[in-house]
Formats: structure tokens, sequence, C-alpha cells
């Protein structure tokens, strides 16, 4: 059986349809507020983000912290739009009846930040030394040659079928950089990096601020509206909200779902509450002993309530989840998996048939100033102590919690699994790919059977036979429980009311160029 559901994923799904009727693809605005004038030019917003970016290297990063700086510095070829349709961006594109080739023709007129006109080597530049590094988020697709094949073309062929190959290109890892850096060296070229996005980098304290200004040479005309773009560090989202209401900055990345109806009701704040791709879950490290145990893990997916963890932390802004992928991405299999339900008796038979029948002592690694994990951990702690394991909880702070789970030292921990495109091979990979850059998502899980599949879902056409390949994986997930999906939450961010055009992408992410201040802000 699966979890309850709640009627707020019908709600979703009408909102997201009513917005896809809204919007046109890539060049639409998700504002929370109605403008009742045309965009004005001009003006500074502060952007308020619970932590700072601290590398702008776009092959070499994948937190949020990180990526959502570089995606406003560099850009890919194709692009996704707020209901993750993907669409040129930077090229048009053409691809062969056999689905091996991929020439796209870059827009006419594109230049980067410094003036400089792109030509069709920056992309071969960008995309092979993506290829060469590798990276957190590489290129999977079978890329048999990358040419530049006219003065505004470029030639991608592949050697073998690669259905997700659009979806992959669409990610910030794939932006566009000048050639050779632009004859800087790698290291002075990413401290001021230049891109075709819509800013350019002014000032960064890779431990604080980071402050953009306008790129006057961007390719949509009249775009950005801003002058500039401060992304402020504030550690604490409770500072956060408070810095918002007395006026101090202009929006925030991260609002609490314990106060997205105090920020929806608020005189002068506007919460923005959309559809993501994320997925809530209790990660275990199956190198410790007793997590390499399955039936440890099914015991403690068993002993917790996800429907009532969702509804006390929530409150109302989350769908409780059976599947790892989010209904958003494609072939999410959330409605039909038989996800392990909540059973706190049978949660003590499964643990009695691992090698740990009279429980453990364990650490659950959670990341400081975030309010809902810690009512979350705390949760969890009560809810296993009941079929004998004991929780001890630790807080860090953000930057050492990710330095120690990239080292995997940790027994198991909260986190949330983040896709970057539609298709469902990124968020897959990153998860139970035992060979990939996080080493299934840093739980070292591996199933051969998975493993196999996943291969599968990428050469496969789309239809109903990836859908069932998708399927299949995520049941087996759903009964050996490497994570526990708890919950897909909503993106929640707020602004002031002087701010309109605020679109925010299903990654989480904000389109700045859209984003205008009404006057007298």
């Amino acid at each position: 059986m699966t979890a309850s559901r709640s009627p707020r994923r019908a709600a979703l799904a009408v909102a997201a349809l009513v917005a896809a009727l809204a919007l046109s693809a890539c060049g639409g605005s998700a504002a929370p507020s109605t403008p009742s004038t045309d965009p004005v030019s001009g003006g500074t917003l502060t952007f308020g983000r619970v932590a700072s970016a601290n590398d702008l290297d776009l092959h070499q990063q994948i937190t949020a912290n990180n990526a959502f700086a570089i995606d406003k510095v560099f850009e890919p070829l194709v692009a996704f739009d707020e209901q993750g349709e993907i669409g040129p961006w930077l090229a048009d594109y053409e691809v062969s009846d056999d689905g091996l080739e991929y020439v796209f023709t870059l827009r006419d007129g594109l230049q980067f930040s410094d003036g400089s006109d792109v030509v069709p080597e920056d992309v071969v530049f960008s995309l092979n030394r993506h290829l060469e590094l590798g990276g957190p988020l590489p290129l999977e697709a079978p890329i048999a040659s990358i040419e530049a094949s006219g003065d505004r073309e470029v030639t991608i062929a592949l050697s073998g079928p690669y259905t997700p190959f659009l979806s992959e290109l669409a990610s910030f890892s794939n932006g566009i950089l000048p050639a050779d850096f632009g004859g800087a060296s790698e290291e002075e070229f990413f401290e001021r990096p230049i891109g075709t996005g819509p800013f350019a980098v002014s000032e960064w304290d890779p431990n604080g601020d980071l402050v953009f200004v306008k790129n006057t040479h961007y390719w949509q005309e009249g775009k950005p509206y801003l002058d500039s773009l401060v992304y402020r560090f504030v550690a604490d989202d409770t500072q956060l909200r408070q810095q918002l209401q007395a006026g101090q900055i202009d929006a925030i990345d991260t609002v609490p779902a314990t106060n997205a109806a105090e920020i929806g009701a608020t005189g002068g704040t506007v919460l923005s509450e959309t559809p993501g791709w994320s997925t809530e879950q209790v990660f275990f490290n199956t190198q410790r002993e007793e997590f390499a145990d399955v039936h440890v893990r099914r015991a403690i997916a068993q002993a917790l309530d996800r429907d009532g963890i969702t509804e006390a932390t929530t409150f109302g802004t989350a769908e409780v989840a059976n599947a790892l992928l989010p209904p958003t991405i494609t072939y999410s299999a959330d409605d039909s998996v038989e996800a392990l339900e909540y059973d706190p008796e049978a949660a003590r038979a499964e643990l009695a048939e691992s090698a740990y029948p009279d429980g453990f002592e364990v650490t659950l690694l959670i990341a400081s100033g975030n309010a809902q994990r810690a009512q979350i951990a705390q949760i969890v702690q009560e809810s296993l102590a009941k079929i004998g394991i004991t929780v001890e909880i630790e807080q860090l702070d953000i930057a050492v919690f990710r330095e120690r789970f990239f080292a995997y030292d940790f027994d198991f921990m909260l986190n949330s699994g983040q896709s970057d495109a539609p298709d469902p091979n990124g968020f897959i990979t990153f998860q139970a790919d035992p060979e990939g850059f996080s080493k299934s998502y840093w739980t070292h899980y591996t199933n051969e059977r998975v493993t196999e599949l996943m291969h599968e879902g990428r050469t496969t056409p789309a239809g109903a036979g990836r859908e069932a390949i998708y399927g299949e994986i995520q049941q087996i997930l759903a009964d050996e429980v490497p994570y526990i999906p708890l919950f897909f939450p909503a993106n929640l961010k707020a602004t002031s009311e002087a701010v309109q055009g605020f679109a925010v992408l299903p990654n989480g992410s904000v389109r700045f160029q859209d984003v205008w201040l009404s006057e007298g802000a």
C-alpha cells in the first residue's frame, strides 16, 4: 500500500496547468504579483540566501549556493522554462532522424559580457572542458565529436542513442565560456568570470556577499532590468525573514514552511510557492555496517510516519513522498510505487530479522539554521527510540555539514535530492549510480539491477518502455530504501511588494533577468 495522498497534489497540478497556458516557453514570468505597468529599468535588488557562493567554476560545482550564482553568469545552448519544457536558449537546433547528430546554430549577434562575440569555438572549448573534467554533473552522453561546422554552427555527433541528451545540455554546468578563458589563467577567469548571462560579477567574498552588475551586452533586448543584483549571505532562515519584513533585503531564497502562511498574509511581503524538482529524504551511509543491512533500513522506514512528518513540518506546503522522483519529473512513479507503510510493529519484526535485533546507537547529521530539519530530526529520534535504536542528533554549520557528507563521514543524514533537469536520468543517476560522482548520493548503495536499468533508461526512446524502466527502478529503491523519501517540498521564496517578474524555475533558481522593481522601491 502507499501512503495517503493530500488534496494539495491536485491543486499543484491545476496551478501548473494554468501557468503552462499563461506563459510562453522560455519567456514567461511567474511573478507573485501582477504588475500594473510596463517593466521599469534600474535599481539594485538584494537577495538573501542562507549559504554564500564560494566557487563559480561551472564544471566543478553542484550545490545550490554555487549553481544558482553560476547560472546568472553562464548560459547553456538550450534551457528549460518554468514548466520544465526544454527549448532553444543560446542556439536553435536540429536533430537528425536517427538521433545521433545535433546541429546548433548560435543566435545572431551573441556576445559575452565583455562585448566579445560568441563563436562556435567557444562552444567546442566549453563542452570539451566539461567532458575532460567530468565533475559532479558530467556529460554522460556518448559524444563522438564536437565540431565548429560553420560561422555560427556547432555539430555534436553521438556514437549511440542517448535519450536525455537535450535535458543534460540544459544544465547550468553546460554553460558557454570564452575559449581558453579569454586569455586569462583558469584561476583568474573564475574569480571574475565572463559569460553570456544577464549579470557579471562585480564584487565577491566567497565567505560572504556576491555583487552582480548588469550585462549590457545581454542578448535579450532590454534585459536585465536591474542595474545590479546583490546576493546577501544570511546564515539563518529566521534572520532572512526578519530582514525581509524590515525592508533590509528585497527577496529571500528560503521561506521555512512554518512561516509561509505568515509571509503570504503580511502586508508588504509576497510569498512565491511553486512546484519543484526536489525530494526531502533520510539518507543512509551503507558503508556503516548497521545500514548495510537492508532489514535495518526497512525497519527504520516502517518506524517513520511520513504522513505525520509532512503534516507536522510542512504546514500544507508539501506532498508526502512514496517514490524517489517528484511528480513534476517525467516518469515519476509516486502514484504507483508500493512504499513501506508506517507500522511500528512491522518495524520491530523487521529489525528482529537484522543483525541488530536489540537495536544500536547511531548519529543523525543535519545542517544547523534549518528549523524544519531540526524538527524532523527530533521526530526521527523519538520514532526510532520506540524500536530500540538510540539516535544522537549532530547539527553542523552548512559548510561543515557538506564537507562531512562529501567525505562520507556520517551515519545517516537529512538532506534533499534536487534534479537539475526534467528528465529522470539525472536524478536517478545521482542517487543510484555507485560509480558516479556522488556514489549514489554519498550512500554507496549498489544494486546491479538498478544499474542495468539505469543504463537502459538512457538509450530507450521516450514512451511506455522507458516509463516501465524508471517505474521498476523506483520500486526497487522503495523496497531496499538506501534513502527514505519523506516529502516533495514546494519552492518557497518571498519578496517585497516592490519586486515584479519574480520567476522561479522548478530547480529552485530564479530568472533575475525578468525581475524589476516598481517605482518608489
